[in-house]
């Protein structure tokens, strides 16, 4: 590509099964972690009658990476596709795919979930209709959350954020992706056990200073406006993602690090978990604390190293699985939270007991998510909205016009 922008014919899309299997991964493991929100002692959009707080510590040691990788795969995405189509086709693709989601999903998708929490907490008392036109049209709404709202959806709106911003400065990041000092790195990192190291050490110290410096002051809100810590964390793992996609050396170091990075998550993994389990003790000696806090930004990356191993060793392969849910897994994570919420209000009103409950709102969320995907792939108004291209043959009548 050019640096105005126009496609470089050269620039070739290899599809990486991998990456798609991480990114599925990581979305089916969000789905999970919101059934298990629903039965968490700090308050959700929805609650249980049965709360168990010993899943907790469990479900903490997802928080500091699920997203990240989720970021850090739309990096790599973002520099194959920006290369195959150019910088403004690029952002245009980008807000066609992504600006329907946001808005659909604020006043369709999200509006459930809002009213089970604004009637769950007392807020409000009448009807979903009664709440609608209060949630819709009144900007900012009468009770303690902004409404409209994009709740769990936030991912969406800061990649489209993100890829506006990155569509100007696109030439810029592929010549330092592509420059000598990124390939150097690339051969040292696929060198010895010090290259290794470097690249597990060398990215960990950006994520460090966020975290004694941006994350104390800009505690996460997930509100576009004053989630400056979220903001830099987020973009940072996009732009690892896009710095190291077409660098072969830097992937094949990755790769040869997954025994020393699978050592250390789980040293990681058996020292924060120990840490959330005695938390009082922890927050309360400096010492301690600090060590936990360093530990987690280093678990959060080794942990991303880890996974993209195990995926490239395992899971580097087709088949109909991933081609199912590399179109399903979104539909399925945009629709997946309002089920939960709405579902897992109603059955716990009958008491039926944690583990039966459970079992239930599992089955209603993905039985609905996967109900709900069969739905939108068949009617093309709802394609876009979820994140979906037109159908073949819709998208067949798109360009035949356009080359009329």
């Amino acid at each position: 590509m050019s640096e105005s922008g126009a496609v470089n014919p050269s620039a070739a899309f290899s599809r990486r099964h991998d990456l798609d299997w991480l990114r599925i991964i990581a979305f089916g493991l969000l789905i999970f972690y919101h059934i298990g929100v629903f039965y968490e002692s700090d308050g959700w959009h929805g609650a249980s009658v049965y709360q168990v707080p010993e899943l907790e510590p469990f479900m903490r040691l997802s928080s500091p990476w699920r997203l990240p990788l989720l970021f850090f795969i739309s990096g790599v995405a973002i520099r194959f596709l920006s290369d195959k189509i150019g910088a403004l086709r690029f952002g245009a693709d980008r807000a066609w795919r992504l600006f329907p989601v946001i808005v659909f999903g604020m006043y369709v998708v999200v509006a459930p979930q809002t009213y089970v929490e604004v009637t769950r907490t007392g807020q409000f008392s009448g009807d979903f209709f009664a709440f609608y036109r209060l949630y819709a049209g009144e900007w900012a709404g009468p009770w303690s959350m902004h409404t409209p709202t994009w709740n769990h959806l936030w991912y969406v709106v800061y990649l489209f954020v993100y890829s506006l911003l990155l569509v100007p400065l696109l030439p810029v990041l592929r010549r330092l992706a592509d420059s000598g000092a990124m390939t150097w790195l690339g051969r040292q990192f696929d060198r010895n056990l010090l290259g290794s190291l470097l690249i597990i050490a060398l990215p960990v110290l950006p994520l460090l200073v966020y975290r004694f410096t941006l994350v104390p002051a800009f505690p996460v809100t997930h509100a576009l406006f004053d989630d400056w810590a979220n903001h830099a964390i987020s973009f940072t793992f996009l732009l690892y993602g896009f710095l190291i996609a077409k660098n072969a050396a830097a992937w094949r170091g990755l790769y040869r690090t997954l025994p020393l990075t699978g050592v250390l998550t789980l040293i990681s993994m058996v020292t924060l978990f120990t840490a959330y389990v005695n938390w009082g003790v922890v927050q309360v000696d400096e010492t301690m604390l600090f060590a936990a806090r360093v530990m987690r930004v280093v678990y959060s990356w080794t942990m991303i190293l880890t996974l993209a191993g195990l995926a490239h060793r395992f899971l580097n392969r087709d088949g109909p699985a991933r081609r199912y849910f590399t179109e399903a897994i979104f539909p399925y994570y945009i629709l997946h939270q309002t089920i939960t919420v709405v579902a897992g209000q109603w059955l716990t009103g009958f008491a039926l007991g944690f583990w039966v409950e459970l079992g239930l709102l599992t089955a209603a969320t993905l039985g609905g998510c996967a109900i709900g995907y069969e739905l939108v792939r068949r009617v093309t108004v709802l394609r876009p909205v979820f994140g979906l291209k037109l159908s073949s043959r819709r998208a067949g009548r798109v360009r035949a016009q356009a080359a009329e």
